[in-house]
């Protein structure tokens, strides 16, 4: 059935619970995530209002192949980490992640919650490195997942077969 929904209300965009999520590779990752895109039937692309709590993590630290990331600060503090390098952030401050670009995350390091949109890629398919872990994500729409270590593949990307 196709969602015939085009807009949300401020209200009923606040009285929409958050989906409490806790990162597969990472306890520490936890947020509560808002999504409207898919409520007015976007398909290809991800829009949320993220809220992470003090001393949390947004994500595990990690980076694209094939989708590109963005978010906004609304309210509150956090650390972008950015490859090695890291950034404070807060409201008003807005952060890209291209594709192919630096592994990213984002923590809250402020005393109250951090709030934030974030915008994001849904292609059917895109490979994820998670560089803390030494681990490769190969994500395909409606087939399995396949995560392996990075030290087991035997060809870096762009090496001809």
């Amino acid at each position: 059935m196709r969602n015939e929904t085009y807009v949300l209300s401020a209200d009923e965009i606040g009285q929409k619970s958050g989906k409490e999520k806790t990162h597969f590779l990472n306890d520490h990752a936890r947020r509560s995530e808002k999504g409207l895109g898919k409520a007015t039937g976007l398909n290809e692309i991800d829009f949320c209002i993220v809220e992470v709590a003090p001393g949390d993590e947004s994500t595990e630290h990690h980076k694209h192949y094939h989708e590109e990331e963005c978010l906004y600060i609304l309210e509150g503090q956090g650390t972008a980490r950015i490859g090695a390098d890291s950034f404070d952030v807060g409201p008003g401050d807005f952060v890209g992640f291209r594709a192919g670009g630096l592994a990213h995350s984002l923590k809250n390091t402020g005393s109250r919650p951090l709030r934030c949109i974030t915008v994001s890629q849904r292609k059917d398919h895109d490979v994820s490195d998670y560089p803390r872990m030494g681990k490769r994500l190969f994500r395909n729409r409606d087939l399995t997942w396949n995560m392996v270590d990075v030290t087991v593949i035997d060809r870096p990307f762009g090496a001809k077969t």
